[in-house]
């Protein structure tokens, strides 16, 4: 949507303003040896310098680089106004104003291009601070006290009891010896000392059973006597 262009006081007199500065800037640039399309390209040089400084400090503020170029071209505005109301001879301008004017559009150049890729501030960077009122005192926050709490200790368990030892075994009773032939001990001692021999190791009840043929419990009386009478 367009905005309606109001003609007002202001306007009409940056119009006026505009048209006298341009024009006295283009009378100096031909004083100064700057014949044809020449003189009419400064005043639209100054005037371009003078924009771009102005919007690069509404940009970002308290630019410095933006305030410099801002004043050269202003005084490079108000000079040529000055110079063209009959302070200076535009028949015999100085050797020093034809080199400021001649090297005019690289001051110019120069300054537009550092105004243009000057980095911009990033707003995400600067903290948002709030208006300190003037008639209420900054207290400073109170530092957080952050108290720590002690584990209580664990509870002490009763001691476990032991594990129950376990009994030792009863001895086995041995069963009454049988009574042995004395004819059949001394055979079976006759075996039993054979096997000794051979084997090193005393004789057994189940050997002295294969050997003599006869039973279990007869034979488990035989190796008992046996080995009674050895540890004697």
């Amino acid at each position: 949507m367009f905005r309606t262009l109001r003609l007002d006081a202001v306007l009409i007199q940056a119009v006026i303003a505009g048209a006298l500065s341009f024009a006295h800037l283009h009378d100096l640039a031909a004083a100064a040896g700057q014949d044809g399309w020449k003189a009419w390209a400064y005043p639209v040089s100054v005037d371009l310098l003078l924009v771009a400084a102005w919007r690069r400090m509404r940009k970002d503020g308290g630019n410095r680089d933006a305030w410099l170029w801002f004043a050269i071209a202003l005084i490079a505005s108000l000079g040529a106004n000055v110079a063209t109301a009959g302070l200076l001879d535009m028949n015999h301008v100085p050797d020093w104003l034809r080199i400021l004017v001649a090297g005019w559009p690289a001051l110019a150049f120069l300054g537009g291009t550092l105004l243009a890729h000057a980095p911009s501030p990033d707003p995400a960077a600067a903290p948002d601070r709030e208006p300190m009122p003037l008639d209420e005192p900054h207290h400073e926050p109170a530092a957080e006290l952050t108290v720590e709490r002690v584990p209580e200790p664990a509870p002490e368990l009763p001691p476990a009891d032991p594990a129950p030892k376990e009994a030792p075994p009863e001895p086995v009773p041995l069963a009454p010896a049988a009574s042995v032939p004395p004819a059949l001990l001394d055979h079976a001692r006759k075996i039993a000392d054979a096997h000794h021999a051979q084997t090193g190791a005393p004789i057994d009840a189940a050997t002295l059973r294969a050997r003599l043929g006869i039973p279990a419990p007869l034979a488990d009386s035989i190796a008992l006597q046996l080995t009674s009478t050895e540890g004697r």
